[in-house]
């Protein structure tokens, strides 16, 4: 049953919790709510029966996290810190894509995470994600949702901007891009120095994880991750793609959650 908690700065956001133990909440990237993304709430599910406290919840301005205005990375993080407080006061942050660099964020900022699991966090430290995620939020303080999703995109497979166009959700999918905000704004900050800079300083343990089917940008971020945070190690998990397969992720979760709270 869906549950609540209104976040610092005024946001209410919708989440499941499931299972006991130390806390484990998924950060979803650019898109998914729990409704369009049964995948996540069923690994959650699956790493809830190995003693581990789950939390899926939606992301503002998506699903039953209704939010209006400026969805900027400010709110978000203030929602995964009410998120930890129900996890228990301190969780492990597991971010799928972008996802992923909005939770390494909140452990630079200071929020009580005590592990990453991330999981094909493109993150890159060349400058030109500044300027695209400039150009990003340009398209949409200007109204012009649909570009802004196309350019959100454009270095993306175009087979998934296509697949897209061609879905019946595709207007939905416009209309929610404003939600994306965050998302690029966590690509450009990690795009804004080197590594090993931004991310040196983080002194919990990380697991960052890709697909043996991915893209190679995907692997040369993960590369370039374990190569800046002190306590970073990687994972090539097979028969996977952008999508992780849930009974293995869950099983690594697990591991990686519970191996967090013995150290």
């Amino acid at each position: 049953m869906t549950e609540f908690v209104t976040s610092s700065r005024g946001d209410r956001v919708a989440y499941d919790v499931r299972g006991s133990g130390p806390g484990l909440i998924f950060v979803a990237g650019a898109g998914p709510s729990r409704e369009s993304d049964p995948l996540t709430s069923a690994t959650a599910e699956l790493v809830a029966q190995r003693g581990i406290t789950t939390i899926v919840y939606d992301r503002l301005g998506r699903g039953e996290s209704g939010a209006e205005g400026n969805i900027g990375l400010d709110r978000e993080l203030a929602a995964i810190a009410a998120l930890i407080e129900i996890a228990g006061g301190s969780a492990v942050l597991c971010g799928h894509s972008s996802g992923g660099s909005i939770a390494l964020l909140a452990a630079v900022e200071g929020l009580a995470v005590d592990g990453l699991a991330l999981w094909e966090t493109p993150v890159s430290p060349e400058r030109e994600a500044v300027e695209w995620a400039a150009e990003f939020e340009r398209r949409l303080d200007a109204g012009d949702l649909e570009g802004a999703l196309e350019y959100y995109m454009k270095d993306m497979p175009p087979e998934w901007l296509e697949g897209a166009r061609r879905s019946p959700a595709y207007p939905q999918m416009v209309a929610q891009v404003v939600t994306s905000r965050a998302d690029a704004q966590s690509l450009s900050w990690a795009a804004s120095g080197s590594h090993a800079e931004l991310f040196g300083g983080i002194r919990v343990p990380v697991l960052v994880m890709y697909g043996e089917q991915t893209y190679a940008e995907m692997v040369d971020a993960a590369d370039s991750l374990v190569g800046a945070i002190p306590d970073a190690r990687q994972k090539r998990m097979p028969g996977a793609g952008h999508m992780w397969e849930a009974e293995p992720m869950a099983q690594e979760l697990a591991e990686f959650v519970l191996s967090v709270r013995r150290t």
